[in-house]
């Protein structure tokens, strides 16, 4: 880890106040960041499909000219890094693909695009994760540390992440190369908006997001006529025993302390009324915050699949197959030592303490092969009248989109303001002159 360049006698809240006194103060025209918002929002691209997207990335980082940019990273990625003298290495990675959903918004600037899913249908596309403003951020971070080029020392690297919806896309960027186009980070960071109060910035060491998988199950019983089911081994009676089983697993084998879940995404069998079909197909998603029960989740769906395989004497063993693999984001307790008392001087009140989060990511993947310590935050994007009122009237879940919903859309003022300014706030932590 590269050493503060603060002096031995200064205080993290000296250091604090210094970085937050130039946030503060900077004169960086961000205005553009509405046009640029509105067109990432009304094009968005589906998962390796980014080309465009990447494209508009990467010229405006060119434009900025202080970036060595590099394209066609792990599929559509794109890394801009801008060396600007001695000191520490810091990364910041924004995601940039969409979702195959329907926008329901209402906006004059609403998405009408449409993709190619992964099933190969025709979908509608909407960036209903909220990666435009990631990217927007992202881009508005990469111009306040070009404009302020005087203000600090080191090297800035700009990652716009790929696919980050199939869990794929860090993985693929490091597969493709990325250590030898980067120096090695001295500290990454990634942020995501949230349901929430917009403008809040949540953030946390430890475990901050859940680890996932894709468990994909394909049972083979024994197909008969609807009149004659003694001939069958039924397949559809055998995936609803397992599918009922599963739940035990989290009930009675996941300790109460700790954090487990299995959901059913998919289950399909047959395709007529009086056959009994001869396979099944189950599609499940795991869900942890670490290895050890990640472990007792996958020993015991094998066991409850083997075992009502067993019990429903199959002639043929089921195919179990993993995928979609997420790491559990594991903040850095040092690293977000640092950067916390940046975020306290810079939004007061309006930086928080982040619960973990189950949904996942594969951000982590990033640093993980780098070998870099890493935090990742969260920034609430709902408007505050909204979100004021559903929790007085303890209706958030019912009330307030949330990401994935057709309708998810953060409130792009303080929205906007809080990403770009949190990661600035982070990255001057550790790059910021005395």
């Amino acid at each position: 880890m590269a050493q503060s360049h603060s002096t031995p006698s200064e205080t993290a809240s000296d250091s604090a106040n210094r970085v937050a006194e130039l946030i503060r103060n900077h004169t960086v025209d961000l205005s553009w960041q509405k046009d640029t918002y509105r067109h990432l929002h009304q094009h968005p691209e589906l998962s390796m499909a980014e080309a465009n997207t990447a494209e508009y990335i990467a010229e405006m980082l060119r434009q900025l000219g202080t970036f060595t940019v590099h394209e066609g990273v792990g599929g559509h990625g794109v890394v801009g890094v801008m060396e600007n003298g001695p000191g520490p290495v810091v990364l910041f990675r924004a995601d940039i693909d969409a979702l195959p959903v329907e926008e329901a918004t209402g906006l004059d600037f609403a998405s009408t695009a449409t993709g190619t899913a992964r099933d190969g249908s025709q979908t509608s596309v909407m960036h209903a994760c909220g990666h435009d403003m990631h990217m927007t951020a992202g881009l508005g971070l990469a111009t306040v540390m070009a404009k302020l080029s005087d203000e600090w020392s080191g090297t800035f690297i700009a990652l716009f992440q790929p696919s980050e919806e199939l869990a794929s896309g860090a993985q693929a960027m490091v597969d493709d190369g990325l250590a030898t186009l980067i120096p090695t980070p001295d500290v990454c960071f990634g942020q995501h908006v949230v349901p929430g109060p917009a403008g809040r910035v949540m953030s946390m060491p430890g475990p901050a997001l859940a680890g996932c998988d894709t468990i994909s199950i394909t049972l083979h019983g024994r197909s008969a006529h609807g009149s004659m089911p003694h001939n069958s081994v039924d397949s559809t009676y055998l995936a609803a025993a397992i599918v009922l089983r599963l739940q035990g697993i989290v009930g009675r084998e996941i300790p109460p302390s700790e954090f487990g879940v299995i959901s059913v995404g998919t289950l399909q069998s047959g395709n007529s009324n009086n056959t009994i079909p001869g396979q099944a197909r189950i599609v499940l998603n795991i869900r942890y915050y670490s290895n050890e029960v990640r472990a007792k989740l996958i020993g015991g769906i094998e066991r409850v699949v083997r075992g009502e395989c067993m019990a429903s004497g199959t002639d043929i063993e089921p195919v179990i197959d993993y995928s979609d693999h997420g790491e559990v984001t594991d903040n850095s307790s040092e690293a977000f030592e640092r950067i916390r008392p940046v975020f306290d001087a810079v939004f007061g009140d309006e930086s928080v303490d982040a619960q973990a989060w189950t949904a996942s990511e594969d951000f982590s993947n990033i640093p993980r092969a780098l070998g870099s310590p890493y935090v990742y935050w969260t920034v609430g994007a709902t408007p505050r009248d909204q979100w004021d009122a559903a929790v007085s009237a303890d209706r958030v879940v019912e009330d307030i989109p949330s990401n994935h919903m057709p309708n998810f859309l953060p409130d792009f003022e303080p929205t906007v303001h809080s990403t770009t300014t949190a990661a600035a706030s982070a990255v001057l932590a550790y790059l910021a002159k005395n």
